[in-house]
């Protein structure tokens, strides 16, 4: 791809993309659709891909042509928003921050994580979206995310370009309902041995990572459940079902909204989590707010 963008080219694909049609975004600027049609082509070229493909009567948007968009709503937002201050009127609206985090986050962590972006000198308007790690990298790269929350790594078997950038780590703190806790706790850890155990399923790190401690103990809980979503987990251990354990960070904050206690830490499992990025150095405020904040407060 040639380094110069013609933004006139961009212009007349900015509009096409949104009208939906050559034919439409024609009487929208007052220029014929042929020579829409031509600049077209020559932005394709310029950028080395097919932006737009046509389906039915109309046309949609290649993946590079989605990548391309955003960046021409920000440049003629940018532009609108200049002419505005240009004029003395005030730029208008917060800057949009967007973060998908892996739904095996525990929520508690995620909100501890995100909240140093809400207090940054620029007002932002936050979005916080959730899913599978996998789907949050697929809109990393097409930029419809600013940032991922992980407790992985990208690697190269996610097929994404992407940095990872370390928050921090932290060992596991079990809990348990008072009653159950006072029975267990004595002896901590090897009082895991048969005790009643509410694990995260197979899907999260941190759950292979206390397995292979389990065989390196040789210690043989009884799993009494296993569970996808934290917060459910957190409920079922409140109402005395079984142990469950979290991130030392979040343990204070997990006894005090589900009236558990604690019975013991294992620092030798520790759980990462990483801060993923489509930029290797950080520019965007909120996120280096977030790296700073994680490194020197909530992970130390």
């Amino acid at each position: 791809m040639q380094d110069v963008i013609n933004y006139k080219h961009l212009k007349y694909f900015w509009a096409v993309a949104h009208e939906g049609s050559i034919a439409k975004a024609s009487a929208k600027l007052n220029i014929t659709p042929q020579t829409i049609s031509g600049q077209l082509s020559l932005l394709e070229e310029r950028v080395g891909n097919e932006l737009l493909q046509k389906e039915g009567r109309g046309l949609r948007l290649t993946d590079t042509g989605r990548v391309v968009l955003r960046y021409a709503d920000e440049i003629f937002e940018l532009g609108n928003e200049l002419s505005d201050v240009l004029k003395g009127n005030n730029a208008v609206g917060p800057a949009e921050f967007i973060v998908g985090a892996s739904s095996v986050l525990p929520k508690t962590i995620v909100h501890k994580i995100i909240k140093p972006a809400m207090h940054i000198e620029q007002e932002i308007r936050l979005t916080s979206l959730e899913g599978p790690v996998d789907s949050m990298l697929a809109d990393l790269a097409v930029h419809k995310v600013d940032l991922v929350l992980s407790d992985v790594p990208v690697t190269g078997a996610f097929s994404v370009k992407a940095y990872n950038h370390l928050l921090g780590e932290s060992g596991i703190t079990f809990l348990a309902a008072p009653a159950l806790a006072r029975q267990y706790e004595k002896n901590f850890p090897a009082s895991l041995n048969s005790a009643p155990l509410l694990l995260p399923t197979q899907q999260h790190e941190i759950r292979k990572e206390f397995d292979f401690w389990l065989s390196d103990q040789n210690i043989h809980p009884k799993i009494v459940a296993q569970f996808d979503d934290s917060a459910l987990m957190k409920s079922f251990g409140q109402s005395g079902l079984g142990i469950f354990f979290m991130p030392s960070t979040i343990a204070d904050d997990v006894c005090d909204s589900f009236h558990v206690r604690p019975m013991g830490e294992l620092t030798q499992v520790k759980q990462k989590f990483y801060a993923i990025s489509a930029e290797r150095k950080i520019r965007h405020p909120a996120i280096a707010a977030i790296l700073n904040s994680a490194k020197s407060s909530l992970f130390v």
